[in-house]
């Protein structure tokens, strides 16, 4: 028999939730003001902004990209780094009829370098595409991941947004650059202040490491990646290199063997790729994405 008037649920909460408590109103008066201590501690901004408390923020800013991935089924994504100054070819070509009108010789040379540089953001453009579509029947779906801002990082968020596909933006606050694109799925648009912190998130559910021609925050990307594998901190996951005489003649890998700084199997650690097609074909080969869904398996485990 159901009594008609029940009484309080047997497992309701005993105490009132830290977000019921927050969403009280301060008193008014003498202890309201900015000068008050009598906020919330973790309501109180200034409070939370204090050198000591440097360590929570540090956790928060790892715990919040992880919590949101968590809850949306992200498990594996593929990162995309390169250059914020790389244009799209149809920027690029307007800047280069602009200079030529314009008639200064450097300005030409310039806007010839941007235009064949924005290959590369097609190329992104649609690497971008082609993850987000084929993978879309995989037991584990891949997601594209860039930096959240303009040029390279940019045109990955875009392919996948063409094809209807989340993408995740990691953006950090600086000085310039730090405007998120608008491209990335807003739901997985993160600011972060810690490179630290970013730079593991981008490792941390990426089954491939994809570089596009970049200047020094790529190459720190590149680089520390490489590193975590070489010395075996973080499982072995393609590394692709998008250009390869653009990165014969910004680093001499050989010279490094010839050195002894490397080994020469640590080669073996990137490929080169030209195309979008060919950069989904060394994934497609190495995770067996060709094969059929039930013998993909799970590739996505957090370093």
């Amino acid at each position: 028999m159901t009594d008609a008037n029940p009484g309080p649920k047997l497992p309701a909460r005993n105490f009132a939730s830290a977000e019921q408590e927050a969403r009280q109103p301060l008193p008014a008066g003498r202890y309201d003001g900015p000068e008050s201590s009598y906020r919330l501690a973790f309501t109180d901004v200034d409070f939370l902004l204090r050198e000591e408390l440097r360590p929570v923020r540090m956790q928060l800013e790892l715990l919040k990209p992880e919590m949101v991935q968590q809850e949306l089924g992200i498990d594996a994504t593929v990162v995309i780094y390169g250059s914020a100054r790389i244009l799209a070819p149809e920027v690029a070509r307007e800047r280069l009829v602009q200079a030529r009108a314009g008639g200064d010789a450097g300005a030409i040379r310039r806007a010839e370098t941007a235009m064949a540089m924005s290959r590369y953001y097609d190329e992104a453009r649609r690497f971008a595409a082609i993850v987000t579509t084929r993978s879309r029947q995989l037991d584990t779906p891949v997601y594209v991941v860039t930096g959240g801002g303009p040029g390279i990082m940019e045109a990955g968020n875009r392919g996948a947004h063409e094809v209807g596909g989340r993408s995740i933006g990691l953006n950090i606050v600086l000085p310039h650059e730090q405007a998120p694109n608008a491209y990335i799925t807003p739901q997985l648009c993160f600011q972060f202040h810690y490179f630290a912190l970013r730079k593991m998130h981008f490792v941390m559910r990426s089954i491939a490491l994809v570089c596009f021609p970049g200047g020094f925050g790529t190459l720190d990307e590149l680089f520390e990646t490489m590193t975590l594998v070489q010395t075996g901190k973080s499982r072995r996951r393609p590394i692709l290199l998008f250009g390869r005489a653009y990165w014969h003649a910004l680093v001499d890998f050989q010279h490094l063997v010839d050195c002894g700084m490397i080994n020469a199997e640590d080669l073996g650690l990137f490929h080169y790729v030209e195309t979008a097609e060919e950069a989904w074909e060394v994934l497609a080969a190495h995770y067996g994405f060709d094969q059929p869904p039930t013998q993909t398996g799970e590739f996505a485990d957090d370093i």
